[in-house]
C-alpha cells in the first residue's frame, strides 16, 4: 500500500503551473470542418491544419457557419458575418476525451487539482443547481486554475436510460483565464466520468487500510465503471460488481477479470464504492466492519442518500469540499440531524497536503463524500487539452 501512495504521490508532485499551461502559441484554430462525416472531414490535430485556410480565414471579412453534428442529429446553420477573423473552436466529443486522458493520469491530474485548490492557487464557486422536476437537474459548474477557466454544463436526470439516454449529458467550456478565450469544448460525461473515478482511487490511496485490496462496485454503470477502473490503475482488486442489472455488474465483471455478487458480498470488500442514483440505502450500520473503506459517489445532489444517517455517523469522515457536501451530499442528511458537524468532517485535500490527519487507525470505518468538484473536471480537461496540442488526439473544429 505505501507503494501505491508514494507512486501516486510522485506523480502529483511537480512545481505550480508546471502540468497545465494553455499554450502561448495561438488558441484559435481557422477554417471551415466538421461536415456530415464528423471525425473524418472534421478531425483535426495542431499539425495538420492547413496554413493556408487559416491565412484565409484570418483575413476574411465574410465566413460561412459550420455543419455541426450534435446526440446524433444534424443542425445546420448558413449564416454570413463580418469580422476580421473567425475563431474555430477544437471539439472533443466522449471518445476522444477518453482516448485523451488514461485513467492513470486522471488520477494524477486530479490528485494535483486537489492539491492546488487546498492550497489557494485554483478557486471554485458554489455549484448552481437547476431543478426540472420531476425529471432531474441541470447543474453549472466554473473554475479557474493555471491559466485555464472552466465551465461545464451537466445534468443529471435519472429516468433517461428507461428511454434509451443516458443520465448525464452535457458539455464543458475551456477558456484562457488571461484574455477570456474560448479554447476547447468537450463531452461533459467523459470527462465526469473520469474525474469521478480518479477522485475514488485518490481517496482510497489515502485514507483505506495499508493492506487493503478488495474492492466492492454497488452500481456498474458508467462512473461505477470508471470507479473500478480507476482503482485498478491505484493496485487496488480483485473485487465484486454488485448492479440490479445482472447484465451490466457481469460486463464490467468480465472486463476486469472480476466476479458479480450480491450487496451484502460486494459491501463486505475492503473498500466499497457506491455508485447508485442516491434514491435508496445500501449502506446501513449493520453494513459496516472493522477497516472498511467507503467511496460515496452516488448522492451528488439535494435529497439524496446512499447511506442511513447512523451509518454516516458511525464513521469517521472526509469529503472533497465541506460547503458541497454538507448541503448536497451524503453528509446532508445527518448534518441536519445534528448528527454531523464541521469540525467531525476533513477534506481530502487537507489529507493530501498533509495539513490534517487522514485514516484515524486499522479499525476505523471511513467514509469519504464526493460530490463532484469543478476543479477536479479542469485537472481532467486540462490534461484533454493537452493530449491534442501535443497531437495525442484529433479534434473535431466547430466555427463560431
Amino acid at each position: 500500500m505505501e507503494t501505491r501512495a508514494s507512486a501516486l504521490q510522485d506523480q502529483g508532485a511537480g512545481s505550480p503551473g508546471a502540468l497545465f499551461t494553455p499554450s502561448s502559441r495561438a488558441a484559435r484554430c481557422h477554417g471551415l470542418a466538421l461536415g456530415a462525416g464528423g471525425a473524418g472531414t472534421g478531425a483535426v490535430s495542431r499539425m495538420n491544419r492547413s496554413s493556408a485556410a487559416t491565412t484565409a480565414a484570418a483575413s476574411s471579412v465574410e465566413a460561412v457557419g459550420a455543419t455541426i453534428v450534435s446526440f446524433g442529429r444534424r443542425f445546420i446553420g448558413l449564416t454570413s458575418v463580418s469580422c476580421a477573423s473567425v475563431p474555430s473552436l477544437p471539439v472533443l466529443d466522449h471518445d476522444a476525451v477518453l482516448a485523451a486522458v488514461s485513467a492513470e493520469m486522471a488520477i494524477e491530474r486530479v490528485r494535483d487539482g486537489l492539491l492546488r485548490f487546498q492550497a489557494g492557487e485554483w478557486v471554485m464557486p458554489s455549484k448552481v443547481y437547476l431543478e426540472s422536476p420531476p425529471f432531474g437537474d441541470f447543474r453549472a459548474m466554473p473554475a479557474r486554475g493555471a491559466g485555464f477557466a472552466l465551465l461545464k454544463w451537466v445534468t443529471s436526470f435519472p429516468g433517461n436510460p428507461a428511454l434509451g439516454l443516458p443520465t448525464v449529458t452535457g458539455v464543458i467550456c475551456l477558456s484562457n483565464s488571461e484574455n477570456g478565450e474560448p479554447l476547447m469544448l468537450m463531452d461533459a460525461r467523459s470527462v465526469t466520468a473520469l474525474r469521478t473515478g480518479a477522485v475514488a482511487a485518490v481517496a482510497t490511496v489515502a485514507l483505506a487500510r495499508g493492506d487493503a485490496r478488495t474492492v466492492g462496485i454497488i452500481g456498474c454503470g458508467l462512473h461505477g465503471a470508471w470507479a473500478a477502473r480507476c482503482l485498478v490503475a491505484a493496485g487496488f482488486g480483485a473485487g465484486v460488481c454488485h448492479d440490479p442489472r445482472a447484465d451490466v455488474a457481469e460486463a464490467l465483471a468480465h472486463e476486469l477479470g472480476w466476479s458479480t455478487g450480491s450487496r451484502d458480498e460486494a459491501l463486505g470488500c475492503d473498500v466499497v464504492c457506491c455508485v447508485t442514483p442516491g434514491t435508496e440505502i445500501v449502506v446501513d450500520v449493520g453494513s459496516l466492519h472493522a477497516g472498511l473503506h467507503l467511496n460515496m459517489l452516488g448522492a451528488d445532489g439535494p435529497g439524496k442518500a446512499e447511506a442511513s444517517v447512523g451509518a454516516v455517523a458511525s464513521c469517521a469522515l472526509f469529503c472533497d469540499e465541506w460547503e458541497q457536501a454538507s448541503h448536497g451530499g451524503e453528509l446532508t442528511g445527518a448534518v441536519k440531524a445534528g448528527l454531523v458537524t464541521r469540525d467531525r468532517v476533513t477534506e481530502l485535500g487537507a489529507v493530501l497536503a498533509g495539513d490534517a490527519r487522514g485514516r484515524p487507525g486499522p479499525d476505523a470505518v471511513t467514509m469519504f463524500d464526493s460530490t463532484g468538484l469543478a476543479v477536479q473536471d479542469l485537472a481532467v480537461a486540462a490534461a484533454a487539452f493537452s493530449a491534442w496540442e501535443d497531437n495525442r488526439v484529433e479534434a473535431q473544429t466547430i466555427v463560431l
